[in-house]
Parts: structure tokens; sequence; C-alpha cells
């Protein structure tokens, strides 16, 4: 029986208040669920505008940290978001699971049979869920609904007071940034490697400002992306943000494109046309393929900057704006310099605050989430029930060197959701009985990567012969479980010479909750703490 005591809703709500001080705040959430409630997952995830997004996760495939969960497409979620109750599904339960075939361990093609979900309300408003699953049919059945509404409320308060603390060590200008609208994905930015994170930080710390910004970047790495972000987090975010491609106007059109023209002020100029600076004028400009722009326009748009000033083709009179710009480019700005192929003088005004925007495979731990999020994105739009990704699919993803980047890995995914949908479809006719609904993407759908030798046959091999269990021999989750945190504490206690401090700091744990668990496991806590 899966049933939840007094002593555990005591160590639950200490585990709760310990949590919030720590820099792993909503990991740590998300273990003292799991410690409170046995089960194969747990996700938590923050609710933005109808959309949820996860916020830490144990259990379940690493590419569950990229997907972004639309609460009215998926009936479950939005069960559980209708109410202010837990709700929990029984195992023939006809609703198809955000989670099936992500369980780790298990066969992709395994659908979730145990299935809970506690919404997390706080003042009326619904912040954000608590979900669990297990493999194992009737695991929550007996639990005792007060408990669970009890689990709720604290959760609830936790998760609100980790995101307020979040806010104000990003020390944004916006209070709403660190869950700025998650679900707008024009403007989030998925990853939680170190590179990115650095990234992230700078963003917050220059888009209060008016300083012209130049982001570097190779191909594909979301330039875009950080300038939106920029202009979002800016005092102009109600104001227009402008677009322009510097490598794809004419030459003899640049100025006129920037700056505007006036009818007859050159052949096919039949009416008044107002420049880019203009339409931006009390926003932002994002000139784009900055380094394609000629060495002829560049004095004229350097003054532009400079001055604020602007003078559309054919007119005398001067025009006032005020717009910040924000330059892209995949060129090394200052080698472009050195080479005279590009002024030494707009270099400077544009790099008051250079941002380079990390490749793909300098972001590591990114792939799998930006995986996921593709995954997700290409599941609705071929209307799939459910889309994942093999765990030979994600090796095959990590071991490949991306010189497209995010772009090339956004294409990659789709055509392979093209091809397992089809191969899915073709399966599933021949034995509709047995269809579960989920679509696995493998290696095998990833077309057009080029990986060495070495990793390619370590990805063979974890295909042909993947971890499951055995169908006939019995298996004691909890047993297992509990043997497998036993040998993580004592070696974490080995590593650090018995020092619990340091070891719960090696476990991303709290002291005391590690103290709590090792006595658990039967583990003996030392009475005195060495700093």
């Amino acid at each position: 029986m899966n049933q939840v005591s007094n002593n555990a809703l005591l160590s639950f709500a200490l585990d709760l208040a310990s949590a919030v001080t720590q820099p792993n705040r909503f990991e740590q959430l998300v273990y003292a669920v799991r410690a409170t409630i046995n089960c194969d997952a747990v996700v938590l995830l923050a609710n933005n505008n109808g959309v949820l997004t996860p916020l830490a996760q144990r259990g379940l495939s690493e590419d569950l940290m990229g997907r972004r969960f639309i609460i009215d497409e998926h009936p479950r979620l939005k069960a559980i978001c209708s109410g202010h109750y837990p709700v929990r599904f029984p195992a023939e339960s006809p609703l198809p699971d955000p989670y099936d075939g992500m369980v780790l361990g298990h066969d992709e093609n395994l659908p979730v049979h145990s299935c809970m979900g506690v919404p997390l309300y706080l003042e009326g408003k619904l912040i954000g869920v608590v979900t669990l699953d297990s493999i194992m049919p009737g695991v929550f059945d007996n639990i005792d609904a007060r408990a669970l509404e009890i689990i709720g409320t604290m959760a609830a308060m936790t998760l609100n007071t980790a995101i307020l603390m979040e806010r104000l060590e990003n020390q944004s200008l916006h209070a709403q940034n660190v869950l700025k609208v998650m679900g707008d994905q024009r403007i989030e930015m998925i990853g939680q490697s170190k590179a990115i994170q650095d990234l992230k930080q700078s963003i917050n710390l220059v888009a209060s400002s008016d300083f012209s910004i130049l982001i570097e970047g190779e191909t594909g790495v979301g330039k875009e992306l950080v300038a939106r972000a920029l202009h979002e987090q800016s005092s102009r975010a109600e104001a227009p943000m402008v677009y322009v491609n510097c490598a794809a106007i004419p030459h003899h059109l640049i100025e006129s494109e920037l700056f505007g023209h006036v009818k007859g002020a050159f052949t096919g100029a039949d009416r008044d046309r107002d420049g880019k600076f203009l339409l931006a004028d009390g926003g932002t400009l994002l000139l784009d393929e900055i380094g394609e722009l000629p060495l002829e326009v560049q004095g004229t748009l350097l003054r532009a900057i400079q001055n604020q000033e602007i003078q559309a083709v054919g007119k005398d009179q001067i025009r006032k704006v005020n717009v910040r710009i924000i330059a892209a480019t995949n060129r090394h700005l200052e080698t472009e310099v050195a080479e005279n192929r590009f002024r030494a003088d707009l270099f400077h005004r544009l790099s008051v605050f250079p941002m380079q925007v990390p490749a793909l495979r300098d972001r590591q731990g990114d792939i799998a989430l930006l995986a996921g999020f593709f995954a997700e994105r290409f599941r609705r739009k071929l209307g799939l029930q459910q889309l994942i990704l093999s765990a030979s699919a994600i090796d095959m993803l990590e071991a490949y060197h991306w010189p497209g980047n995010v772009r090339e890995l956004e294409h990659v995914i789709s055509r392979a959701a093209l091809f397992s949908r089809a191969e899915s479809s073709k399966a599933e006719s021949g034995k509709a009985d047995n269809a579960t609904g989920i679509t696995v993407i493998t290696s095998a759908h990833l077309t057009g990567l080029q990986i060495d030798n070495s990793a390619k046959e370590k990805i063979q091999k974890n295909e042909l012969e993947p971890p499951r269990l055995e169908k006939h021999k019995p298996i004691d989750l909890r047993l297992e479980t509990e043997t497998y945190q036993r040998e993580l504490i004592r070696k974490a206690l080995e590593n650090n010479d018995g020092n619990w401090t340091r070891a719960a700091q090696q476990l991303s744990m709290d002291r005391a909750n590690l103290a709590r668990l090792a006595k658990r496991l039967g583990i003996v806590v030392a009475k005195e703490v060495r700093i």
C-alpha cells in the first residue's frame, strides 16, 4: 500500500522548508514528493498562460525538460488543472498520458499504468502541477485524499516561494522574468547548460539599458531569439521591433530601406516610403547579418546611430528618431575590421555590449532538452497522441557535431517525426488491437547525421541489447531503489571522509534531508556536524 503517515507528512514539511534555500530548489521539491509517495516518476510543472513548463523531474527521460504542454491539448493535464483537488486516473483510463513511453528503464512502448496529479493553487490561482506516475497499476488508490490535499497546499506555497527567490536572485528588470511567458515559443530559450545560463544572465543585465548590442554566433544558433528576448525585457517592449536582413537587400536600395525615400527620388520610387529606422522609432531595430553591409553604406549608418537622425533618400529634411540598435552577425567582426572589410568606428559603436551565442556543440546537456521541445511541437503539428525519442536516438543526437546548430536540430527532428509516424502507422495497421498510440523516434529515423564509428557502434550495441526488465523475474522496485540509494550515500561518505555536510553537497541535497534518508535506509548518521 502506498499510504502517507503523519510522520511522512512531517518529514515532507521539513524537506520543503529546507528546499527553498537550496540552489536546486525545484529539484529538492520533487525529491521531497518522491520521498513521501512511492512512484516511478514525479514532475513539477509551472503554469504560464495555459502552458505547463517542467521545472524539475525524476524518473523520466531527460528530453521531458524541454517539452511544453498546452493544457487544453492533453486530456489528463486538463482534468488535473480543472479542479482544486488531486486527481487519480484508473489504470484502464482511455485518456492518453503525456508521459507514456518515457519512464526510465522501461520499454519505450510501455504506457504509464498509474497516474495522479496534484494541482497547486495559491490564492485561487493555479500556479503549477505535480504529477506522479508508475508503471504498476493501482499504486495510488489507497492514499488518503486529505493527505494529498495537505501535500498540494504545502507544495504550492513552497513553489511560490521558490519562484520568488529565483526572481530575486536573477535580478531581472521584470519581476516575471524567471517564468516569462514560457509558452511563447518566440522568446523562450530552452537550455540548462552553463553556456546558456551565462547568456541569459547577460540578457538580464543589459536588456533594460539602451546600449547598442552586437550579437555574434554561428549560423543557426538563435541570434534572433536573443535579440527578441532583449527587446521583450526592455522598456521598449510595447513598441515595435523591426527586423532588417542586411544580406537580402540589393546594395543600391539599402539606404532607401533603412532611411526611406520620397516619390521620384530614383527610378521606381512611385510614392513616399518610410524606412526601417522610422518604423522602429521608440522601439528596437535589429540589423541582422550586419557583416554583409557594404562599406559605402556603413558611414551613413554610423551617423544615423550616433546622432539618432535620418534623412530619407531624395529629401533635404533631417528627422530625429529614438531607436535602439541590435546588430547580429555570423562573422567575427573584429577580424573583418582588421582586414578592412568593416569600419572600425561602426564596429565600436555597435559593440557597446557584445554577446556571443554559444554553438550547440558547446551547450552540454541541452541537446536532449531541445530535441524534446521540437518533438512536442511536431507531435502537435502531426496530430500524434505521443511522440518520444528512444535512448539510442538521444545518444546519436549528442554524438553529432551540429554544424547547423539549433536550426539543423529542428529540421532533423521534423524529418524523424515524419519517418517515425509513417513506420508506426504501417505497424499499427497490421495489429490495431495492440496499438499504444506511442510513436517512437529511433536512431534509424535520424537521417543525415555523420558520427564517428566508435560512437555509432556503441549506439548500435545499445539498440540490440537495450536495458529491459526480465519478463518472468519478479523485482521489488522499492528494495532495488533503496539499495541503490544506500550505495550512493555510502560512496559519497567515503569520498568525503565521512563528512555528512560535504556528502550532502555532492548529492545535491540538504544535510538534514540526507540524514533523514540515511536513517530510513539504516545507515548510521554521525552525531557531529563537521563543516
